[in-house]
């Protein structure tokens, strides 16, 4: 009976804890409530055409979709969803070319958009597509690179190529993989993933370079880590054997870069360079950073929750009266050389801003 009570007022104690983290992060007024922001953004994404990469939906819609997805489901937009259903729908069909080959990472991620309208719909269509774009991550092509055999023999993805971008493009199919079919394989292969390249890539400082021979911290680049790890965290059984590493190099990045905020809120295209420009989607993902760790209690509130709230309401002043997030670095492959970095062309309403937006819109809608 003692042992009960105590677990009761442990849990009770938990539910008032989290309950005020995330009263830390609301209190937003008219105009920069992520309920008025992501319905902006989220309807304006249903209205737009497929974006491609090469002649296939590109990595970019697809990380905007599931971003819309999340807001709608938070905010109880029945109508989004079935939009958001609906602009499917022809993928089964007349518009099948458009689905990516399962031959490279960011076409691969397809998958996690498939899991999360299969989490919603139960429509198996869905999680057959998915399945195939997950377990095809692990599947060694007849036709295979050296390199790419190397890492399947070590236990990786033949995909893996130590890119930052990677640590949401493979985290966040074999995750929804998880989530979906419960399959433990899904996650820990998410996570010895995670592991190395936070062995290969993170820096003393916390940051992450682009890849292992282009030694610059890139903002979005690391946007990807900033989100890849806490949405993997949230997933990863408490006992799990690599949740502790993850946990530290998450840990170790949100400290570096709440150093490295500007006094604007923002953060710039190269995070540690103060004569770079500021650079929104880098700036929105490291912000759902801050806002899921104070969420799950990993991150101090008084702290990081003032921290979110800043770059939060300068974020919304970079969204343009067609709904459009400004200053966004377009697509980047790695380049050894800090004046590529620097002259990347900047787009209105590029996909790669447009979804972490989203991403944060959906989870400052947590309750």
């Amino acid at each position: 009976m003692y042992n009960r009570i105590l677990s009761m007022l442990i849990a009770l104690i938990t539910c008032q804890v989290l309950f005020a983290q995330h009263k830390e992060l609301a209190g937003f007024s008219k105009g920069f409530t992520p309920n008025e922001v992501g319905k902006r953004l989220a309807y304006h994404f249903v209205d737009n055409k497929h974006e491609f990469y090469d002649r296939y939906i590109h990595y970019a819609e697809v990380c905007t979709w599931n971003g819309a997805l999340d807001y709608a489901v938070r905010a109880k937009d029945n109508k989004l969803i079935k939009l958001l259903v609906d602009k499917f729908e022809p993928l089964f069909s007349y518009e099948k070319e458009l689905l990516p080959p399962m031959n490279h990472v960011d076409y691969n991620m397809f998958g996690s958009l498939a899991f999360k309208l299969y989490e919603i719909t139960k429509d198996e269509r869905y999680k057959k597509i998915g399945l195939a774009y997950a377990d095809s991550q692990w599947e060694l092509p007849q036709n295979a690179k050296r390199i790419e055999k190397s890492w399947a023999d070590k236990g990786f993805s033949w995909q893996t190529r130590l890119w930052i971008d990677d640590m949401y493009m493979i985290t966040v199919v074999q995750g929804e993989a998880y989530k979906v079919t419960g399959d433990r394989k899904y996650i820990d292969r998410a996570a010895k993933e995670m592991v190395l390249y936070l062995d290969e890539l993170q820096r003393g400082n916390g940051l992450f370079y682009h890849a292992p021979d282009v030694p610059y911290y890139w903002g979005r680049g690391d946007g990807w880590m900033a989100v890849g790890m806490p949405n993997l965290l949230r997933m990863l059984p408490t006992d799990h054997k690599d949740r502790p590493r993850i946990m530290e190099g998450y840990l170790k990045m949100m400290q570096s870069l709440k150093q490295y905020q500007r006094p604007n809120g923002m953060w710039n295209q190269l995070i540690d360079e103060s004569d770079f420009w500021v650079e929104t989607s880098g700036s929105a993902m490291f912000t759902y950073g801050f806002i899921i760790g104070v969420q799950e209690g990993w991150l101090k509130a008084s702290e990081y929750a003032p921290a979110a709230k800043k770059a939060w309401l300068a974020m919304i002043r970079y969204i343009d009266s067609r709904n459009n997030v400004t200053e966004v670095c377009i697509g980047t492959g790695k380049k050894n050389d800090k004046q590529h970095y620097h002259d990347r062309p900047r787009n209105a309403g590029d996909f790669h801003g447009q979804a972490p937006y989203l991403w944060c819109s959906a989870a400052l809608l947590e309750e």
